[in-house]
């Protein structure tokens, strides 16, 4: 059960509608690194994980993706609201617009929709926390081409936070990862199990 604060985690006031940003901004909304997914692979990914510390961080760092994920729609949602026809058109946002109108819709930058297929959950310690590290320098590239091509303060901001949490989140990975090696041994951690380094059939090296 989560307690729901209603405020942001770090404030959104735009003040000029750019739908050609938010259309590159929404990749962080449902595309490949973004926020949607990181919060439904380390959410769904605890259940299996064996250290209750490493659990517990995948449940706080799900959690913060879903507050991401709110920030990210804010901005798109501001970005889009009040839009003439005239702007839509000269924007680009025309295809998106019949097929969502304004709404915030998960999809990349390039139009794909959001898939669960983006992610992956194996129930293996050691594979999902490298996936999550790899997710984060995932995100954190994607937020540093957005700031490429942003200028506005009133966009960067929120954006420059989202980026600060990607590497704080990629060293918690970290951190949990090293604890994980620690607590696994030769028989149950692949990196000493001496039955992975030999083909079973003939027994070579």
């Amino acid at each position: 059960m989560w307690s729901y604060e209603k405020r942001l985690e770090f404030p959104v006031n735009i003040k000029e509608p750019n739908a050609m940003l938010a259309q590159a901004i929404i990749s962080q909304y449902g595309g490949p690194d973004g926020e949607m997914g990181a919060s439904i692979r380390y959410l769904s990914q605890r259940y299996s994980m064996p250290y209750r510390e490493v659990a517990g961080l995948l449940t706080d760092i799900g959690t913060e993706e879903l507050a991401h994920l709110e920030i990210v729609a804010a901005i798109v949602h501001q970005l889009t609201r009040n839009l003439s026809m005239e702007e839509i058109e000269k924007c680009g946002f025309a295809n998106y617009y019949v097929d969502h109108t304004v709404g915030v819709w998960p999809q990349a930058a390039s139009g794909f929709p959001f898939t669960a297929a983006q992610f992956q959950v194996t129930g293996d310690p050691i594979t999902d926390l490298m996936e999550d590290m790899a997710a984060e320098q995932k995100a954190r590239t994607t937020y540093d081409n957005i700031l490429r091509l942003v200028k506005e303060p009133d966009v960067c901001e929120p954006i420059k936070f989202l980026r600060m949490r990607e590497i704080v989140h990629f060293q918690r990975f970290g951190e949990a990862l090293r604890i994980t090696q620690d607590k696994l041994d030769s028989r149950n951690f692949y990196a000493f199990n001496p039955a992975f380094d030999r083909c079973e059939d003939c027994g070579c090296d």
